[in-house]
């Protein structure tokens, strides 16, 4: 018997399938472009991710204006390279989200 998967269950499969461990340092080049999004570690990296991709600009304004997704800022770039820290990432083109990997929960 094969199931189906809905539209989200989708999206979210293939979401989590592209999320992967990265050296902060490897990411600098979108940082300079400012194509870096972090995402604080209370929310969930993938549902970000799927909101983005959906285009839902209720939903991300309200992360934003909460400050729970931002562009990376110069001194948290500089704190994860300096410490070498690997992040989870994700791409929303053209956004590269990131989260803490010390905080964030593995998919």
């Amino acid at each position: 018997m094969v199931t189906q998967l809905s539209g989200n269950d989708e999206l979210k499969h293939k979401l989590l399938a592209e999320t992967s461990k990265i050296a902060w340092k490897e990411l600098q080049v979108f940082f300079a472009q400012g194509s870096a999004i972090h995402v604080a570690s209370k929310l969930d990296l993938v549902d970000v991710a799927m909101q983005m991709s959906r285009d839902n600009a209720e939903q991300v304004k309200q992360w934003m204006d909460a400050g729970l997704i931002a562009p990376v800022s110069d001194e948290q770039a500089k704190l994860w390279y300096d410490n070498d820290i690997l992040v989870w990432a994700v791409v929303v083109k053209p956004w590269i989200l990131v989260q803490n990997l010390k905080q964030a929960v593995a998919p």
